[in-house]
């Protein structure tokens, strides 16, 4: 996230091109002109790669189809590409935005893969197949909370290469990699000019503050592109912030999002994508990212299989009112002016019978504020905007959420509390006698699992003369995790932080006389995403020291063994079959670090198998999987609010509109002369 360098071309070009029928895509200062047209763009990122095209797939790392909350894993029915498309363009969105994912699709180098939730053309065909368009941001750099912001590890191993740079080995495979995509789309004829779906092209992301904005404010921090000629375009919207572990949850609200949007067009924005709309799951190792974990619960459009309620509603309704102002927005000079100290119209006007208003209170307070345009009163809530389609009725305010609420219930079907339902698979401790390689110092951890796995152990041995009451580990890493075994029996662990990468471990020994064995497991919850020099960026161990008596033994350089990934990964114990049955054991409810379960179960939904599904999981610390249960999410309640001063989402996109009042249910009209409200409160049974 952050700033991007956005460019309309195709390579060789200024322009793309795009429709749905095929077609021109240009653009001027107002916006993007398709087949001739001036358009206002609302566009959704869904990331092809973080969902599937039909049904689940199974991944070790995440424990399969499911999400984990707690102590429940929720099981949910419907994160395919068709679901979360058709979601979105519900919602009024004209575009899916979406990454293409270098390292998922070359992990080695000149090995492609576009198979399955890889499949870029069968994403796109998808959404063109739902009348939307697609905002393709190529990379080869992407961030997106994606390990090592979308670049393959290989590219870290080529000589004399410094990433997103006037380097030449990098601009190599840059220019190979991004050629070799469009000339992928090109064939199946999806770029605008040959009647598929892609109006836009990216090339790279982030990359200073260039033609567009992203962020949570643009409508009050963009500036502009960087020439007149341009649209104003924000590239990401971001519909919530991504959570990093160990801090208190933050969330957006619908209100704030629909305030900047409409704030954004009343200044002449004309294309708004939102980050994200939906961002499934982690399903690929390629989504961990250091202390990173989006709430998926607070994006829009329908991630558990549910829509987010009102966000989702609420930007349909704003959606639908802006569209109501689409020609003098598009084909007027607009103006603007002061309604009091901190309120202000910008007003949109063709002709007598064509003009848009949006009126702004930018006073956050708790009061409403009452503002006077073209001889008529408008009462504007704290920090709002009114759209008026035709500069006098008010179709949509920011912060009247007339959308329905919902209340959201996981609700436990199945435990997993016995003993017997378990078995156990107690991850193998290697010392150094056992290690796959040596050297003589503390290897730096990327570069030597090379993204293979999370997971490097460092070994070590060293001989004691006498038993030693009192002796003290200390290790420096710069990783992300670090589990510290002596003897195969397990001393402590210790982490680092999203601020704060670099910790210390420090654990009393239990040493003894004679040869003794220190295993190190350093944990990586994937590649870092960013930051300058990435190709220069470490982690693991940094040192490693012993105090005994008064004697420091420093281990940082000395012969040390090496185990790249877990025994569990290497045997694959995620796998459903008799091959790897005789590895598991009978679940001993001892807990200990780094023990794996399993158990079998009967879930009869469309998604998963009748019977035979695996879940298995890998407690890293110490713990046990008896408080795990199967849940369902559903909606029980709905709230829905409408008002005599305020039409409902029914009337929104029609020139005319009727709803009948009565008070007859009310047993008369109680408050003759005054506007009424009402609220339904339904639960759901």
């Amino acid at each position: 996230m952050r700033r991007l360098l956005w460019w309309c071309l195709s390579l060789s070009s200024a322009v793309v091109t795009m429709a749905h029928g095929g077609g021109n895509v240009t653009y001027d200062s107002r916006s993007l002109v398709i087949n001739g047209k001036h358009e206002i763009i609302f566009s959704g990122s869904i990331h092809y790669p973080r969902s599937t095209p039909q049904s689940f797939e199974f991944n070790p790392r995440t424990g399969g189809s499911a999400i984990s909350f707690l102590d429940t894993i929720i099981l949910t029915p419907e994160l395919m590409w068709p679901y979360l498309i058709s979601k979105a363009r519900a919602g009024g969105l004209d575009a899916i935005d979406t990454y293409v994912f270098w390292n998922l699709h070359e992990p080695q180098q000149g090995q492609y893969d576009f198979s399955g939730r890889k499949d870029l053309v069968k994403f796109i065909k998808e959404v063109h197949a739902q009348g939307l368009y697609v905002c393709l941001r190529i990379g080869p750099f992407i961030e997106s909370e994606w390990t090592y912001g979308g670049l393959p590890f290989w590219l870290h191993d080529v000589p004399g290469i410094v990433f997103r740079s006037d380097n030449e080995p990098f601009k190599y495979h840059m220019e190979r990699y991004a050629k070799m995509i469009v000339k992928m789309l090109k064939a199946e004829k999806l770029y605008a000019s040959q009647g598929g779906p892609i109006i836009l092209s990216q090339i790279e992301n982030e990359y200073k503050n260039i033609n567009a904005c992203n962020g949570l404010r643009c409508g009050e921090t963009f500036s502009g592109p960087n020439s007149p000629r341009k649209p104003a375009i924000w590239t990401e919207n971001w519909t919530t912030v991504y959570q990093v572990y160990g801090k208190e949850t933050r969330s957006r609200s619908a209100e704030d999002i629909a305030f900047h949007t409409a704030l954004f067009i009343a200044k002449g924005g004309s294309f708004v994508n939102y980050y994200m709309v939906c961002f499934s799951f982690s399903w690929p190792s390629y989504s961990n990212v250091s202390f990173q974990v989006f709430d998926k619960s607070d994006l829009p459009s329908g991630c558990l299989g549910l829509l987010r309620q009102p966000k989702h509603g609420h930007m349909k309704e704003l959606h639908a009112s802006i569209k109501l102002c689409r020609k003098p927005l598009l084909s007027s000079k607009w103006t603007n002016f002061s309604l009091g100290h901190l309120q202000e119209a910008f007003v949109f006007e063709r002709n007598s019978h064509e003009c848009a208003a949006f009126l702004v209170n930018h006073d956050g307070r708790s009061n409403a504020t009452t503002v006077h345009f073209k001889g008529l009163s408008y009462k504007l809530p704290p920090k709002s905007i009114s759209i008026l389609p035709d500069c006098k009725t008010v179709a949509f305010n920011t912060a009247q959420v007339s959308t329905q609420f919902g209340t959201r219930l996981a609700t436990r079907r199945q435990k997993f509390d016995s003993i017997e339902q378990w078995k156990e698979y107690k991850e193998y401790i290697p010392s150094f006698d056992k290690s796959s390689f040596r050297a003589n110092m503390l290897l730096e951890h990327m570069n030597t699992t090379k993204d293979s796995s999370d997971y490097l152990w460092y070994t070590f041995r060293f001989h004691q003369n006498s038993s030693n009451a009192h002796s003290v580990l200390t290790v420096n890493s710069l990783g992300h995790n670090l589990h510290a075994f002596v003897n195969g029996e397990f001393i402590g662990s210790a982490h680092g932080s999203h601020d704060n990468k670099s910790f210390t471990l420090q654990r009393s020994l239990p040493l003894k006389r004679g040869t003794n064995y220190v295993s190190l497991l350093s944990v990586m919850t994937g590649l870092p995403d960013g930051g300058a020099y990435l190709e220069r960026r470490v982690a693991g161990l940094r040192r490693v020291t012993i105090q005994r008596q008064h004697e420091l033994h420093d281990f940082t350089t000395y012969l040390w063994g090496y185990r790249v990934g877990l025994s569990g990964e290497n045997i694959q114990l995620h796998r459903n079959d008799a091959s790897v049955k005789a590895y598991w054991s009978r679940y001993a409810s001892s807990s200990q670090p780094l023990t794996w379960y399993k158990t079998w179960n009967h879930i009869p939904r469309s998604f998963l198998k009748p019977s035979g599904n695996l879940l298995v999981l890998l407690e890293e610390e110490k713990g046990n999987p008896l408080g795990i249960s199967i849940g369902t999410m559903s909606t029980t309640k709905v709230c829905g609010h409408v008002s005599s001063s305020y039409p409902p989402p029914a009337c929104l996109g029609k020139e005319r509109c009727s709803i009948p009042v009565s008070s007859k249910n009310f047993h008369g009209d109680p408050c003759p002369g005054i506007a009424k409200s009402l609220l339904v409160d339904a639960k759901c049974s």
